[in-house]
């Protein structure tokens, strides 16, 4: 996803190589990581506006907060006990999670940072994947996240489930925005991004269902589902998923942050079909996507759960401030509470994209969120 401002200095390449790990770092690509140490400027073109190694490598530690969150666990990069430089991750952000249908718990990582050929059409000096997937038995997350596989290319790498052509105004990413297990199957809403714009904003051509039938080894494009970037679909662009009383509740946005959030339902069985979604339109439901009401103003990226503990809706987002902040809500349309601010800018800068843990955790709420200053994702722990 779109990053604001790059940060953070490099280490030494023979350092980078040592801890890959991995045979797939050949000469060539060491010299394109040299290029980066000795100076290259990180790339224009969103998400690569990040400073080359270090912050990639997510070796800084975790953020000491004072508030009512605290960081309990590196997700990614170098410093995370889940070694996902092993896989040629050593920067990547989102972490949607959800449970595959059967207690496994799936995670999509958006934009992904390696060592390897450049994307060199968007100026990109990394080897650069839009959309990765890894699995976890992990239910409870006090202790921390730990993948016990990763779809993999030949090579070993964590691979694009749904490549795209990074060509700037064309394609430069295909990016994940929500997850859900239904009739079955795995499904993901992921966003085409044809530009990056002012930070925080970026075009998109389209948003549409991908699936999966063996557990997210391999994708399936819904090309009949795709909701154009125009009209009224243009408020649908990047979604969260729920699923109550038989219907799967798509939230949606406009592509990029600080939108106007609208939500629809269909039941679960017809969710591949665009026809059958019903709007809210602030008092019930109807067909006509034009009439859908707003639910939710100031949203970034967006997660929704019901929680147990507190017998409420709850959803994640980022605020116009870049404050990570919750709402409660009774029912999945609303109305939806002011926001509470679970995680203040002012403490950490650079966080975006709260994904909350799919699992009850009965007063504790965790989620995952990205820092862009070191580009990685990490594990927090709210006190409800």
């Amino acid at each position: 996803m779109v990053p604001d401002t790059p940060t953070g200095s490099t280490p030494e390449v023979s350092a980078i190589v040592h801890k890959t790990g991995s045979a797939i770092f050949s000469a060539a690509l060491v010299s394109a990581a040299a290029m980066l140490i000795a100076g290259a400027t990180p790339a224009s073109a969103n998400p690569n506006l990040i400073n080359p190694i270090p912050v990639l490598n997510g070796t800084v530690g975790l953020p000491a907060l004072n508030g009512r969150t605290q960081a309990v666990f590196q997700v990614t990069g170098m410093a995370s006990p889940n070694n996902t430089q092993h896989y040629n991750v050593l920067g990547t952000d989102l972490g949607i999670m959800w449970d595959n249908g059967h207690g496994q718990m799936l995670t999509a990582f958006g934009d992904t940072a390696g060592v390897g050929v450049p994307t060199l059409l968007t100026g990109s000096l990394w080897e650069w994947r839009s959309n990765i997937l890894v699995r976890s038995d992990t239910r409870d997350p006090s202790g921390g996240i730990y993948f016990d596989s990763v779809v993999r290319d030949v090579v070993g790498q964590a691979r694009d489930l749904i490549p795209s052509p990074k060509i700037p105004f064309v394609e430069i990413s295909r990016i994940p925005t929500a997850g859900i297990a239904a009739n079955g199957n795995q499904y993901m809403s992921l966003m085409s991004v044809k530009t990056w714009d002012r930070p925080g904003g970026w075009t998109t051509n389209f948003a549409g269902l991908a699936t999966s039938t063996d557990n997210g080894e391999t994708w399936h494009e819904l090309d009949h589902t795709r909701r154009p970037n125009e009209g009224a679909n243009a408020n649908f662009q990047m979604n969260a998923f729920v699923k109550s009383g038989g219907y799967l509740y798509e939230y949606g946005t406009a592509a990029g942050r600080d939108r106007t959030a609208y939500v629809a339902r269909v039941p679960e069985n017809k969710l591949e079909d665009l026809g059958a979604y019903e709007y809210f339109d602030g008092g019930g439901w109807n067909r006509d996507i034009n009439t859908a009401a707003p639910i939710m103003q100031h949203v970034g990226e967006l997660s929704v759960q019901y929680n147990d503990y507190l017998g409420q809706y709850v959803s994640l987002t980022s605020d116009p401030f870049d404050s990570i902040v919750m709402r409660r809500a009774p029912s999945p349309e609303g109305p939806w509470s002011a926001p509470e601010v679970l995680i203040d800018t002012r403490e950490l800068p650079s966080a975006y994209a709260p994904s909350i843990f799919p699992y009850q955790t009965g007063r504790d709420l965790y989620f995952m969120t990205t820092i862009h200053h070191q580009y990685n994702v990490v594990l927090m722990r709210t006190t409800l």
